[in-house]
């Protein structure tokens, strides 16, 4: 058990890859917290599921783009599992847009509010209860790198989410938190599904010619979770099948 007794929080964790990780960790020996903005049903199997491997699960419904919540969820996760170990920054959303000036200004602020300010307000929340050892993980993509013609507002969040993840880890340096990222590279999920259609990604296929699995890509966010990544902070993981992306 690479995560024996680790208490974690993840944020959309309902689906997706995060829900894939957050059973990961489970197996692995951790009790889970879940944030979920509006998949209760989603989030509640996910929890039972969670329950069944032996360990303990919460379910914390809100928005990360509220300061108050996002404290109110910390406080609650320790109070439940009694300290905060890991924390995942992985809810997001996007908007595609074949035209910048067909892109609403509604949804550019609402991907930047979900994706990146969100992410920072969570986790300054969780910084007073992380102690040495910690660790921080935030999901972001290839489209950082590569860019995407339709996902012109999601791409610049993600590319912001490299910048946090790198001044965050030399700012958590003196705290002995580690603080790294995920960069998938298409991977068929619910969002993408919902966003694109089943096939619709093919044009961008990496050089492993299909898109990943969420199973190919959590065991990513294990190994940056787990002692044998203790040599690693300020760094982006990148499985997407192939590509080089220089990051």
């Amino acid at each position: 058990m690479q995560l024996e007794n680790k208490s974690v929080l993840i944020t959309g964790a309902d689906s997706g890859i995060g829900k894939v990780v957050a059973l990961l960790f489970a197996k692995e020996g951790a009790d889970i917290a879940i944030i979920y903005h509006s998949d209760q049903e989603g989030a509640e199997k996910v929890m039972k599921e969670i329950i069944s491997l032996g360990r303990k699960s919460i379910i914390l419904q809100g928005d990360v783009n509220d300061s108050k919540f996002c404290k109110e969820s910390i406080e609650k996760t320790v109070a439940e599992f009694g300290k905060l170990d890991i924390l995942i920054n992985n809810a997001g959303t996007q908007f595609p847009s074949k035209n910048i000036e067909e892109l609403e200004e509604e949804n550019i602020r609402t991907t930047f509010n979900s994706n990146i300010i969100g992410m920072i307000l969570l986790t300054k929340a969780a910084f007073p209860y992380l102690k040495k050892g910690g660790s921080v993980i935030n999901t972001t993509s290839a489209t950082a790198y590569q860019g995407h013609e339709e996902l012109l507002d999601y791409s610049a969040t993600k590319g912001a989410i490299v910048s946090f993840t790198r001044s965050l880890a030399l700012q958590a340096k003196s705290k002995g938190i580690r603080v790294n990222a995920v960069a998938p590279g298409p991977v068929a999920t619910p969002l993408t599904e919902e966003t694109f259609g089943e096939d619709e990604e093919d044009t961008s296929k990496p050089p492993l010619e299909r898109n990943a699995t969420e199973d190919e890509i959590a065991p990513s966010y294990l190994f940056l979770a787990s002692n044998q990544a203790a040599q690693f902070t300020g760094q982006v993981l990148h499985p997407n099948g192939g590509a080089i992306v220089n990051g």
